[in-house]
């Protein structure tokens, strides 16, 4: 919505988020749904980490990056689906601004960091299949530890880019967000300024964010699977594919819906499919990995098992 000169404008101090569902009984339905999604979700995932921290054997890179994994993934769903299940208990759908554009911040700072760990997570398969000579030495403690730094700052660059360029913007209404979570999409259709500046930086380091990850991935991948061809163990081939096809799975997921959702040009009506890709991008993706690496995973399941009997012996 573009600004008319010699207008009385109200900045608008809080949104309306319209969520899932119109009916109080559809709404009922919904929180229990996503009340249950949350705690399989927030157990999964910290039961992972748990078990890494716990099972010596799983002290190894992969394993430290799967762990911080979890721990975005945690955090990625406690950002939206708490509050969402409050305003179901409480049927009031208002959130101030501040705590819209804080709760749009935190959720692009742990997904991009989620993005960038996923890109870690394709390297260190490249080096331990492809160069296993030489594999504790290029990642180290020190080198793990730069590699989730630099994943995190990178996000952080892009969070606050996003952030800063939002609060350019004025909203003067209407403030209705046809979501259950505060994104940018959703904030572009309520200004009352322009918003072309704000889209193509939304395209532009989404393209970043998504490209520049994708092109490590992929290359290293290539390599994966021309060094797992050349291996003359069927057993080794299995290990292989197996802890790859985990997270090949987990990065197809999480970048076919990040590119759907953000890198799109032009304000967009909102509609029911953006809140199936939210739903998607902040609950089933979270909820889906530590289910994708636990099933795949017999050194994960046998840690999960000791972690599990052993809070039963504590009791």
């Amino acid at each position: 919505m573009e600004p008319v000169a010699g207008t009385n404008r109200t900045a608008v101090t809080e949104f309306i988020l319209l969520g899932l569902a119109e009916t109080e009984k559809l709404q009922s339905v919904l929180f229990v749904l996503f009340l249950f999604a949350y705690m399989v979700t927030v157990g999964g995932n910290l039961s992972i980490l748990a078990a890494i921290l716990v099972e010596p054997k799983l002290h190894t890179p992969m394993y430290f990056f799967l762990g911080n994994l979890s721990a975005l993934d945690a955090g990625c769903i406690t950002v939206t689906v708490p509050s969402m299940l409050g305003r179901l208990l409480s049927h009031k759908r208002t959130i101030v601004h501040n705590a819209c554009i804080s709760q749009l911040f935190f959720f692009h700072l742990l997904a991009g960091a989620d993005c960038f760990l996923l890109t870690a997570m394709a390297y260190d398969r490249f080096l331990a299949i492809c160069q296993p000579l030489t594999y504790s030495t290029c990642m180290s403690q020190a080198v793990q530890w730069i590699l989730v730094a630099m994943c995190w700052t990178s996000s952080l660059a892009n969070t606050l880019t996003h952030t800063l360029a939002l609060s350019t913007l004025q909203f003067c209404g209407p403030n209705e967000v046809n979501h259950f979570y505060c994104d940018l999409p959703q904030l572009f259709q309520l200004s009352c300024s322009s918003t072309e500046l704000n889209e193509l930086l939304l395209f532009g380091m989404s393209f970043l964010m998504a490209g520049i990850p994708l092109v490590f991935i992929s290359t290293s991948y290539i390599h994966v699977a021309a060094a797992v061809l050349q291996m003359r163990s069927v057993e080794s081939r299995k290990k292989a594919f197996s802890t790859c096809g985990s997270h090949l799975t987990v990065v197809f997921l999480f970048y076919g819906t990040g590119i759907f959702n953000y890198m799109r040009l032009g304000s967009e009506e909102a509609s029911d499919k953006d809140k199936g890709v939210g739903v998607f991008n902040s609950v089933i993706n979270p909820m889906l990995n530590p289910v994708i690496y636990s099933l795949r995973n017999p050194d994960v399941q046998g840690a999960l098992w000791w972690v599990l009997l052993e809070r039963q012996s504590l009791r």
